[in-house]
C-alpha cells in the first residue's frame, strides 16, 4: 500500500514538474523556430555590403529607442509598444513599418520576460489562460487590418492622438492614490480590445489590460508577470500575421530593436527595484504625449 502511494506521489509530481517545464520550453522552441525561419526566408536580402551599410546613424536611433523602450517595459510592466511606436512615428518611420518591427521585436523581448517572470515565480497562470486566446485573436484581427486593409497615412493621426489616450491613462494610474480591490468581469473582452488596440496601434496591450487589472485592485506582482506572460503569445501571432500579409519591412528598424531590447533587459531587471514608479510612470506618460503632439504637428 505504502509502495503504491509513494508511486502515485512520484507521477503527481512528475506530470506538474512536465507542465511546468512546458511554460519555458513552449517559448523557447517558438523563438528557435522563428529565428530559424526568418534566416531561412529572408537571408538572400542580405549581403555584406549592406550590412555594412545598414550600420549608420539609423540603426543607432532604433537601437536606443530599442534601450529606452525596454527600461520603461521592465521598470512599469508596460509601456515598450507605446513609447517605441512614439518615437518611430515622430522619426519619421510609416505606421506599417513601425507596427511590424515593434511587435516582431517584441516576440523576442516579451519570450525573454515571460522566461524572467516564470523564473521569479510572478505568473498566475489562470489569468494567463484568460486573457492568451481572446488577446491573441485580438491581436491577428489588428495585425491584419493593418497589413491588407487600412492605410497606414490615413490611420496615423489617429494611431498619434491613440497614444496620447494611452499616456493620460499611464499618468491617471500613476497618480490615483488608493485603489480599492473590484473583482475584474469580462477578462476576454478586455483582452480582445487589448490586443487589437496593441496590433493596430504598435503599442496597448500593457497600458490597457495590466493598467485596468492594477486599477481593480489586482497584486501587482502576479498582474505584471501574468500579462507580460501573455504578451508573449499576443505579440507572436500579431507577428507572424504581418509576415504573412505584410510581409516583413525595416530591417533596420527590427535589428536596431531587438539589439537595444535585450541589450537592456537584465539592466531593467536591476532599475525595477530602485526606480520609483510613479514618477517614472508620470514622466513617460509626458514623454508620449510630446512625441505624439509632435507627429500630429507634422500631419496638420
Amino acid at each position: 500500500m505504502e509502495n503504491e502511494l509513494k508511486l502515485n506521489n512520484t507521477a503527481v509530481k512528475s506530470n506538474a514538474l512536465s507542465k511546468e517545464n512546458l511554460w519555458v520550453v513552449i517559448p523557447v522552441v517558438l523563438l528557435l523556430g522563428l529565428v530559424a525561419t526568418l534566416i531561412y526566408n529572408h537571408h538572400a536580402e542580405f549581403s555584406w555590403d549592406g550590412l555594412i551599410q545598414g550600420f549608420d546613424e539609423n540603426l543607432l536611433a532604433f537601437f536606443l529607442i530599442g534601450v529606452f523602450a525596454q527600461l520603461v517595459d521592465g521598470a512599469l510592466g508596460m509601456g515598450y509598444g507605446a513609447t517605441s511606436t512614439s518615437f518611430l512615428l515622430a522619426y519619421g518611420v510609416p505606421p506599417v513599418v513601425s507596427s511590424t518591427a515593434v511587435h516582431v521585436s517584441e516576440m523576442f523581448t516579451t519570450g525573454a520576460s515571460a522566461l524572467s517572470h516564470h523564473r521569479f515565480g510572478n505568473i498566475n497562470k489562470k489569468l494567463v489562460k484568460h486573457l492568451l486566446i481572446p488577446g491573441v485573436l485580438g491581436s491577428i484581427t489588428g495585425a491584419y487590418l493593418l497589413s491588407d486593409v487600412i492605410d497606414g497615412d490615413v490611420i496615423k493621426p489617429f494611431i498619434a492622438v491613440y497614444m496620447i489616450v494611452l499616456a493620460a491613462i499611464i499618468i491617471k494610474k500613476a497618480l490615483k492614490k488608493n485603489v480599492e480591490k473590484k473583482k475584474t468581469k469580462k477578462l476576454g473582452v478586455l483582452a480582445v480590445f487589448g490586443g487589437f488596440m496593441d496590433s493596430v496601434g504598435g503599442g496597448g496591450w500593457g497600458p490597457i489590460v495590466t493598467s485596468t487589472l492594477l486599477g481593480r485592485g489586482r497584486n501587482p506582482k502576479y498582474t505584471i508577470g501574468s500579462v507580460n506572460a501573455a504578451e508573449f503569445a499576443i505579440s507572436f501571432a500579431s507577428g507572424i500575421t504581418f509576415m504573412l500579409f505584410g510581409g516583413i519591412h525595416g530591417w533596420q528598424v527590427i535589428i536596431g530593436l531587438i539589439a537595444g531590447g535585450v541589450i537592456a533587459a537584465p539592466i531593467a531587471a536591476f532599475l525595477v527595484t530602485r526606480i520609483k514608479r510613479k514618477p517614472m510612470m508620470i514622466a513617460v506618460g509626458i514623454l508620449i504625449i510630446i512625441l505624439s503632439l509632435k507627429t500630429l504637428s507634422k500631419l496638420l
